[in-house]
């Protein structure tokens, strides 16, 4: 049986790009379904079933709350039962999400009973999102070999925010045209449809060496899982609070700044994805983290439009390689065979990381302004410095003879 380790053999002859293709989009399938509802979510609770604001936020969050406690179990069936399992298992789920929908309409007339269904939907989305993300990169990482890893996370993470930026459009479009309900049928049929285009694709051999505990995974990835989650604190606060700064200042249109940051963020993946994987993770990492805390001082103390949108392009620049090089620290400290645990583990440091900055830094806004929370956001990205440094240390004692 071949290790879950190296490329398929589809992919033993092909270049990186191709291998990761079909995964690829698998990951974009995916995030389109969740980005097509996440603008139409709260217009349907709110203008549809009556709700208010609080019912808004927990129909919309309980997705990623249930996608962080799904990132340890999707690991362990992309290592145990290979993470092809683990990809078709998050598609069908992601359908049975969009039944769910479909079957709230049913209630409209009794609101909450109507939104509990709900909830139950985004809650089994959210669970589905973790299967296919964590499948899909164990998948890669098999498919086009370790040594790629960089790529791997990277332009996976490409497809997620291209995904992200298609969704929101297309399901404002379905929404104005057939209601929620267009959006539903929606989230049914594109996984469905995706999972027939996946299923010839060969999958990865599970490990067959018995696995390491969660616990022993978790001490070996933990320092570069804190880093991730230090520099993602920018991220929640750029698409958390962007717009409220934008229309605190009366800049238009809004929604420039996380397009900024989108844009410059895949133009970075596209162009320097491979970085990490040549020069060392900890060590483009060091030099990203910094970039990205440069923007967000930029975004915290701009006084035009044109500078908080070059403030937000440098954040996302900056952030385009930190993920991806804490991620190639984590593959490399990963037990062979538990690297699906350990890209759980580390993803779900990104999860804990926007669940406590929004309310954190919502604070901040509340008692100091809302640029005060873009330099606040800057401290403790520009904290993960000091951990690529002690990264990098720690791989030259180890080189050292």
């Amino acid at each position: 049986m071949p290790s879950a380790l190296a490329p398929a053999s589809p992919a033993a002859g092909s270049t990186v790009a191709a291998a990761l293709t079909p995964l690829l989009g698998v990951v974009f399938v995916a995030f389109l379904v969740i980005g097509m509802a996440l603008p139409v979510l709260p217009l349907h609770v709110h203008h549809g079933l009556g709700l208010g604001p609080f019912m808004v936020g927990l129909v919309t969050g309980c997705q990623f709350a249930a996608s962080m406690v799904a990132r340890f179990w999707s690991g362990g069936m992309s290592d145990a039962q290979g993470p092809k399992r683990a990809v078709t298992v998050g598609l069908a789920a992601a359908s049975v999400a969009g039944g769910l929908y479909l079957a709230s309409l049913a209630f409209v007339g009794s609101p909450w009973i109507s939104a509990c269904i709900l909830l139950a939907g985004r809650a089994v989305l959210g669970g589905a999102e973790s299967f296919i993300i964590t499948g899909a990169t164990t998948w890669g990482l098999a498919r086009a070999g370790t040594s790629n890893a960089g790529k791997v996370i990277a332009w996976t993470g490409t497809a997620m925010f291209a995904a992200f930026a298609a969704g929101a459009p297309l399901g404002t479009a379905l929404y104005a045209s057939g209601g929620f309900a267009a959006v539903a049928g929606a989230t049914v049929l594109a996984p469905l449809a995706t999972l027939l285009l996946i299923m010839p694709v060969q999958g990865a051999a599970p490990a067959n060496r018995a696995a390491p505990s969660f616990l022993s995974v978790l001490d070996r990835i933990w320092l570069p899982g804190v880093a991730a989650a230090l520099s993602s604190i920018g991220f929640g606060a750029l698409i958390t609070f962007s717009a409220l700064l934008f229309s605190a200042h009366d800049w238009q249109p809004v929604w420039l700044a996380f397009t900024a940051y989108a844009v410059a963020l895949i133009a970075a993946r596209l162009l320097f994805g491979h970085l990490p994987d040549r020069h060392g993770g900890a060590r483009v990492a060091l030099a990203c983290v910094l970039i990205e805390a440069a923007g967000l001082v930029l975004m915290g103390t701009a006084s035009s439009v044109s500078v908080a949108a070059t403030g937000a392009a440098l954040t996302g620049f900056g952030y385009a390689l930190v993920f991806p090089g804490f991620g190639v620290e984590a593959v490399r400290r990963a037990p062979p065979e538990s690297r699906g645990t350990a890209m759980g583990a580390y993803t779900a440091c990104l999860d804990l990381a926007l669940g406590i900055a929004g309310p954190a830094l919502g604070l901040v806004a509340g008692h100091a302004g809302l640029g005060a929370v873009f330099l606040t956001s800057a401290i403790p990205v520009a904290c993960a410095a000091g951990i690529a440094l002690l990264l990098m240390r720690s791989q030259t004692v180890t080189n050292q003879p």
